[in-house]
């Protein structure tokens, strides 16, 4: 479709849709299939079970499981906006995506990205107050004042990136449509563009640097100061309290983040890899973050794995009352 304004001599040439080649051709694709659907039906389950057990017991309504609760919503969007499209892809053998559904997913995509790398800074934020500052942690860092910074964060994140894939909609994609990868990311759609992409270039770096390096500066400095505070303290017994504490947030840091910095490191270097490789490799680090991170904060947050077995407990014991 071309689209030429009344009064103005720009032409826009805008296509019906695009197709997502990234998985095309991968060998035994069926295996992919299953581990995808897997993967998503495991980020349901654990991360609404997570969400569940936080909500249903009020000594968990703490500023701590307020984050966690949001890094569950965030997982499930995440998976939700990207594994259903791709499962459908393989089911009908058709990996056409129209041309607004590929903005709508592109925007939602790097939003809820973008949100769990916020999320994780918070989380880290929540840390570095309660064990460097524990006596005024309740009026630092309240109930209110954890929604205020979560309700911020969603909204601020809004305009950006709306921004950014809405400017995206305006340029001419008169060449290519297939766009190599699994999903509409950003950065492989406004390649497709014919017209002038360097503003876009530079907003997406200075998006990937607010949203990946400041975030991960903010954890490295907070857990340097941790460790400072941590050594300080008298006790051995208050040392591994402080330090169990933070365990768990930063395995979900690593899982995160360096999936992301090793591809980035990757590309920036010029290493060259078959593309199902890479595209593969894209899959699992977008993917299983939002799947392991509740199983891993059940199993290494004791207040959560208590009252989940607590519950099952209930469970198994109540049907040998009834009968």
């Amino acid at each position: 479709v071309v689209f030429s304004p009344e009064g103005s001599n720009i032409t826009t040439v805008k296509p019906s849709g695009f197709y997502l080649v990234g998985l095309t051709n991968l060998k035994n694709s069926e295996y992919l299939l299953v581990f995808l659907f897997l993967v998503y039906v495991i980020t349901l389950l654990g991360n609404l079970t997570l969400m569940t057990v936080v909500y249903l017991h009020s000594q968990l309504h703490t500023p701590r499981y307020m984050a966690v609760f949001n890094l569950a919503v965030v997982d499930v969007l995440h998976n939700t906006t990207i594994i259903p499209k791709t499962l459908q892809a393989f089911l009908f053998n058709s990996n056409y995506i129209g041309y607004d559904v590929c903005f709508t997913q592109c925007f939602f995509a790097h939003y809820i990205g973008g949100m769990e790398s916020i999320t994780l800074v918070i989380m880290a934020y929540d840390r570095l107050v309660a064990i460097c500052f524990p006596l005024r942690y309740p009026s630092i860092n309240s109930n209110v004042n954890m929604l205020i910074i979560l309700v911020s964060c969603w909204l601020g994140l809004i305009i950006p990136l709306l921004y950014m894939v809405l400017l995206a909609t305006k340029l001419s994609y008169c060449a290519a449509v297939q766009i190599p990868s699994y999903f509409c990311s950003y950065g492989n759609v406004h390649r497709l563009a014919c017209d002038d992409i360097s503003l876009l270039l530079r907003m997406a770096q200075v998006v990937s640097i607010v949203l990946l390096y400041v975030p991960l500066a903010f954890i490295f400095l907070s857990y340097v100061t941790i460790l400072i505070v941590v050594r300080n303290l008298d006790s051995t017994e208050s040392r591994k309290k402080s330090i169990s504490t933070c365990v768990t947030h930063l395995i979900l840091v690593l899982i995160f983040y360096v999936p992301l910095m090793v591809n980035y490191m990757l590309v920036q270097l010029s290493v060259t890899y078959s593309g199902d490789i890479r595209n593969i490799s894209v899959v699992l680090s977008s993917t299983l973050p939002p799947m392991l991170n509740p199983i891993i904060y059940s199993l290494k947050t004791e207040e959560v794995r208590a009252f989940i077995f607590r519950a099952f407990k209930k469970q198994s014991i109540s049907p040998r009352f009834n009968s």
